[in-house]
């Protein structure tokens, strides 16, 4: 397993993500959400393969819950570090004043659901929460989070963020359809600054590896020729295009980690095997770069799928 440095963290680049643990997840995923069993099984194995590293979220139902259950019962408590994300702030408990409140509360729960004493890593879900940064960084004066950062989704906003000097850690999507945070800099532009940059959406919620007959309609027209294509140079590369697809995100500059989540098993020990190929090639870089435009927002952002 790949690690990387930060602060006073030492992370693997593969992460793995627990949206799935705690609810049905993903437009390629048939299996739903894994048994109590399953999920413990899954964070069993990732750490049995290297993996440090694992994400979750207030906002995904019981994930923290099950995440720290399992872990006291396998006694990894102490030895995995825990992104974990505030729960959504609305606006008009902005507007209340009541922010700072919301986020001590989010914060707390997430300690205990997850039986921590400090949250290692702990960052906004919503790049618009990051008026509220003054509140995290006071818990983090308080010792209950060491890190703070904001999981973005627009690259302008994300630019002011870094721009600011608050965030020590940004979560972004990027993927094989989706090159637009490496295009403009994002990843180049957070690491000069010293802030860890996380990966998720590396399959685009499996939108990248599902049968093609399985693509929505209302997507298949714009993105089934360039996954063709894609999958054309993998397989002239002899990979698969998931695996192509994880180690493309290996291959970005300035990335940290990666996150990918896993219903099964099976999965988690795909991706441990994948990610020990390290990065892709330049060559293949390049070549997956000139042949992937620049698709708007309503074909990679997941949110806006089925408007």
């Amino acid at each position: 397993m790949l690690y990387k440095q930060f602060h006073d963290l030492r992370l693997s680049q593969l992460m793995l993500g627990t949206v799935q643990l705690g609810m049905n997840y993903g437009i390629a995923n048939r299996s739903g959400r894994p048994s109590y069993k399953e999920a413990r099984d899954i964070i069993a194995c990732a750490y049995e393969g290297g993996v440090n590293c694992l994400d979750t979220a207030a906002s995904y139902d019981d994930s923290e819950e099950i995440i720290g259950r399992a872990l006291a019962e396998l006694g990894l408590t102490d030895k995995i570090i825990i992104i974990t994300k505030v729960a959504p702030v609305p606006q008009e408990v902005i507007e209340a004043g009541k922010a700072e409140e919301f986020i001590s509360r989010s914060v707390i729960t997430s300690l205990k659901r997850l039986r921590l004493d400090v949250l290692p890593i702990c960052l906004f879900h919503r790049e618009e929460n990051v008026e509220c940064m003054a509140a995290l960084l006071q818990l983090k004066e308080r010792g209950l989070l060491r890190h703070a950062g904001v999981s973005v989704m627009a690259t302008g906003a994300t630019r002011d963020i870094i721009g600011s000097g608050q965030a020590e850690a940004l979560q972004i999507p990027a993927n094989l359809l989706d090159h637009s945070f490496v295009r403009q800099g994002i990843c180049d532009l957070a690491a000069r600054k010293g802030m860890a940059v996380f990966v998720r959406s590396i399959y685009l919620q499996g939108l990248l590896i599902m049968d093609e007959k399985d693509i929505p309609a209302d997507l298949r027209e714009e993105v089934l020729p360039v996954i063709r294509i894609l999958r054309q140079l993998a397989g002239q590369a002899g990979l698969s295009l998931s695996e192509m697809a994880l180690r493309y995100v290996l291959g970005l500059p300035g990335v940290t980690g990666l996150l990918a989540g896993a219903e099964k098993v099976e999965q988690v020990r795909q991706n441990i095997s994948m990610v020990a190929g390290g990065a892709l090639p330049r060559n293949l870089m390049e070549a997956i770069s000139n042949v992937v435009p620049n698709f708007p927002d309503r074909v990679i952002v997941p949110a806006m799928w089925h408007r």
